[in-house]
């Protein structure tokens, strides 16, 4: 650990004493804002670890895999959350929870990481080929969402049927994710023309360290998870916020801490493609990968987790895939448009805050 640079340390003894602290809370019936918050930390802090870490094996490979291994590793804490939500029997935290996790990827970060990306010459520029896939990514599984929304608005006899029409579409999900990640993967050795391959960077810790960090911060998270769920619910009460306004804005921000601050520090040191390319992953990642498995996943619990969502979260969810091709599409985005997003954002939580 001696090649960690001071920061990193530092960050390392904070997510250390705040798992500590919110295990000792936790066990100890503190009150539960104070458990919650702690619990909180401890997942923001975990998830720069495990951030830190996946760079650092990233650092052997080009913008594609690092930023897969980034969004992938970075969804831990957001999978636990809803795994241990399901298990209490928070179907509408564990549910608001991951649509809220897409919409701040997509709305709030993406467009924090424009803003930044852009802040030199009112332009961000970066491959177009990711924003497209993501797009096409996020549409597929708004296909699902609205037909599924369909079905139940009109009562159609499959609306009878909506957890086996959801086991089939996150099956199929996850082989379309499975499908265009085999390409994804392999695009970092031919570069789009125009593009000249990114220079490598050097580790700054040995692999074998970064493996390490990597284990012991996920196997953290699981816990710290276990506690942030266990203390959300008294907590809601005491704060009198809705379960809503809880997953679709405090759990998903908290559960998505990685891609919160790794893109917008990548966009800021000028790293436009793998600041992209991290976000972008995510979007993708909790549309086609997270939400479905977390919907087999559920089949093993009490309550199920559904591609069935409130319409004003379908129709949300459609616009943003719209919006996102819109956008991103052309391979560049403006400071406005990063704005935009994240005002997109903003209108979304007071909606759910005044729900």
């Amino acid at each position: 650990m001696s090649s960690l640079t001071r920061g990193q340390r530092i960050t390392l003894l904070v997510a250390v004493a705040a798992t500590i602290a919110a295990g000792v809370l936790h066990y100890a019936d503190a009150p539960s804002v104070l458990a919650f918050v702690i619990a909180g930390v401890a997942l923001a802090a975990l998830a720069s670890i495990v951030s830190f870490a996946t760079e650092q094996v990233g650092t052997r490979f080009g913008p594609a895999v690092t930023g897969v291994l980034q969004s992938t590793l970075g969804n831990l804490p957001e999978f636990f959350i809803v795994v241990f939500a399901l298990s209490a029997g928070q179907v509408v935290v564990a549910q608001t929870s991951v649509v809220g996790s897409l919409f701040a990827n997509a709305l709030l970060v993406l467009g924090l990481v424009i803003i930044v990306g852009a802040r030199r010459d009112g332009v961000m520029r970066f491959q177009a080929r990711l924003p497209q896939d993501t797009a096409t990514l996020l549409l597929s599984a708004s296909f699902v969402i609205v037909l599924v929304a369909l079905a139940v608005a009109t009562h159609d006899e499959a609306a009878r049927h909506v957890d086996a029409l959801s086991a089939v579409a996150a099956l199929c999900l996850l082989a379309i994710y499975g499908a265009w990640l085999w390409s994804y993967l392999r695009s970092d050795a031919p570069r789009e023309a125009g593009h000249e391959a990114a220079p490598a960077h050097r580790a700054a810790v040995p692999l074998a360290v970064s493996v390490v960090l990597l284990a012991a911060a996920g196997a953290g998270a699981a816990f710290a998870s276990d506690w942030f769920v266990s203390a959300l619910e008294p907590a809601i009460e005491t704060l009198g916020i809705s379960q809503a306004f809880a997953g679709l804005v405090i759990v998903a921000i908290a559960g998505n801490a990685v891609e919160n601050v790794v893109g917008i520090v990548l966009a800021a040191k000028g790293d436009s493609d793998l600041a992209i390319s991290v976000v972008k992953n995510s979007v993708a990642q909790v549309a086609v990968f997270l939400f479905p498995l977390l919907v087999l996943v559920s089949f093993l619990f009490k309550d199920h987790l559904t591609f069935q969502l409130a319409p004003v979260y379908v129709g949300a969810i459609l616009l943003t895939a719209i919006a996102l091709w819109q956008i991103t599409g052309d391979g560049e985005a403006t400071t406005f448009e990063g704005v935009a997003l994240v005002a997109m954002y903003i209108t979304l939580g007071a909606y759910a805050w005044l729900d």
